[in-house]
């Protein structure tokens, strides 16, 4: 069972004016700020542990597949098969208009779709939980900032008690020694 810190009930009516409805997100802040722990970690180690073989896969597919290597190995190819198929070889086996090459081109195209739109998928999954991870350490930041306005706000309100009771003491001082200057005369 998660422990939960004393003060957490007040804290979460104070700064959230909530009392047992916190989010999860909000919950993981005002716990992490009232045990003074960090909530900062690196949401791209947590989100890398949840990838399969295929995703890893997926992501370097993709990866490749929108790099100028990728645009600079196809066009080399396609200006090869070209050049094959309609100067080089006597018996072409892809005659022009180069159906096989279409053919190819479509299978490739028809696999690579899917495949970049699954990379695009887990992007914006990650993007989700980096934006929920700032949420988060946002929260939290507020929360130590509202805290720090009420401790500075705490030792203001001190500060002006302990002069207003060292300024009534040197009227109590003064007025004494009015009273000893008057009872000489």
């Amino acid at each position: 069972m998660q422990q939960v810190h004393p003060d957490f009930a007040s804290a979460a009516r104070r700064w959230f004016d909530k009392r047992e409805t916190l989010t999860a997100a909000e919950h993981r802040a005002l716990t992490g700020a009232l045990e003074g722990r960090p909530l900062s970690r690196d949401p791209n180690e947590a989100f890398a542990a949840r990838l399969g073989v295929g995703d890893r896969l997926a992501d370097r597919v993709a990866s490749f597949g929108g790099s100028w290597s990728f645009i600079l190995l196809s066009v080399l190819l396609l200006a090869l098969w070209v050049a094959m198929n309609a100067v080089l070889l006597r018996r072409p086996f892809d005659p022009y208009p180069f159906v096989f090459l279409n053919l190819i081109l479509s299978m490739i195209a028809a696999l690579q779709a899917p495949i970049i739109m699954m990379s695009q998928n887990r992007q914006a999954a990650k993007d989700r939980l980096d934006a929920a991870h700032d949420y988060e350490v946002n929260l939290k930041a507020e929360i130590e900032i509202m805290g720090l306005h009420e401790k500075l706000d705490r030792m203001r309100a001190e500060q002006i008690n302990a002069l207003l009771e060292q300024q009534q003491r040197q009227i109590e001082l003064l007025a004494k020694l009015l009273e000893d200057a008057q009872a000489r005369r």
